[in-house]
């Protein structure tokens, strides 16, 4: 059995607890994670009592042979409507309620109707996040895939910096698009999100978008950025000082790294998303700058850049085995600079597996 296969299973054995007779799965990344299918049109009815169908249009009839080589083929443009008027037998439908626009249930309610012809018209139900939650543990293949994007990620930055790439004077824009394009020739399919470079006061700004602000000496530079491999994203931000460190740079870098220590080792299975949170949080708050954290402690990453678990004042839910996670604690200073420490982690049943391996010193170029 594929591992897709195992993950359909696992699908349909929840949807028969909850007394569905199929599942609708629209959300592209999750038609990924259960069929391999990689195109940017698709769908999956999963049944608990019959054969699954997989549909797509007549684009992807080759692509999908080879990639969902053991799922029944459905060939029309209209691919969620096609595979609603095979689910019409069913009593009651699962369906992906955060992925549907009103539009579309509202078309999903006309075709079984439509497709009723005065029978039975199927009960929707909605899955919620189901499939997002069997995403959140990760098999073997995707953490090796998660070290793949980890390394490349690290390599890349290395580079850049042996070669003398993050210098005063070059701009943000040119740093970036340099770090993007060195992960690129290394192996990644894409970046993993819009490369975050941030000098001197920008690095006050937690999502800042670099612009032409050149590189001074004396300034913080932070970087965050990954690489996508296989689909699956890393996640890694480290601060570094151009020339002459000040002594506020100094305490403001320690106290995160501080932190960022505390919220990693406080990764355990089942751990309470709050308290990992809080712990790293805590040792911010305890020194003054409570204020100056400004966001969740991390996240779950994966095929998506930002996925389950949240981990942060707001979460939900504990740690379980296998679960990839950042941690990255940060502290802004409006006006001046900021410092935010970044990894991306595997908990497991004894410490968590790093997997970005680049220095946590404070770098000085």
């Amino acid at each position: 059995m594929s591992r897709e296969a195992a993950r359909r299973d696992a699908l349909r054995a929840l949807a028969a607890q909850q007394d569905l007779d199929a599942v609708l799965v629209t959300n592209l990344l999750n038609v990924r994670y259960l069929t391999g299918f990689t195109g940017s049109n698709g769908a999956l009815l999963v049944r608990t009592d019959g054969p699954d169908l997989f549909g797509t249009d007549g684009r992807y009839t080759t692509q999908a042979s080879t990639q969902v080589p053991d799922v029944e083929l459905v060939v029309d443009r209209a691919t969620v409507p096609a595979l609603a008027r095979a689910a019409a037998g069913a009593g009651r439908l699962g369906f992906e309620s955060h992925d549907l626009t009103v539009d579309g249930l509202e078309q999903l309610r006309r075709v079984l109707d439509d497709a009723a012809a005065g029978g039975r018209v199927p009960e929707l139900a909605s899955v919620r996040r189901a499939v997002e939650a069997q995403r959140a543990i990760k098999d073997d293949d995707e953490i090796e895939s998660l070290r793949r994007a980890c390394a490349v990620a690290d390599q890349a930055l290395a580079e850049l910096a042996a070669e003398g790439a993050l210098r005063p004077g070059r701009t943000e824009l040119e740093v970036g698009r340099e770090l993007d394009a060195r992960m690129l020739a290394l192996g990644a399919e894409a970046p993993s999100f819009e490369t975050i470079v941030a000098t001197g006061a920008n690095s006050a700004i937690p999502h800042h978008r670099p612009d032409r602000t050149e590189l001074r000496e004396g300034d913080f530079l932070k970087l965050d950025f990954g690489a996508t491999v296989d689909g699956y994203h890393s996640d890694m931000t480290r601060t570094l000082v151009l020339g002459h460190v000040a002594d506020w740079q100094r305490e403001v870098y320690a106290l995160v790294a501080e932190s960022q220590a505390a919220g990693r080792a406080a990764l355990s299975v089942g751990a309470d998303v709050v308290a990992v949170d809080s712990a790293a949080r805590d040792v911010i708050v305890a020194a003054g700058h409570g204020e100056h954290f400004t966001h969740g402690l991390g996240h779950g990453v994966g095929l998506e850049i930002h996925e389950a678990p949240g981990i942060g004042q707001l979460g939900a839910g504990t740690l379980a085995a296998g679960m990839a996670v950042t941690v990255e604690p940060g502290v802004y200073l409006p006006g001046h600079g900021g410092v935010r420490i970044e990894d991306t982690l595997i908990v497991t049943d004894g410490a968590p597996e790093l997997l970005t391996l680049t220095s946590k010193e404070l770098l000085v170029l």
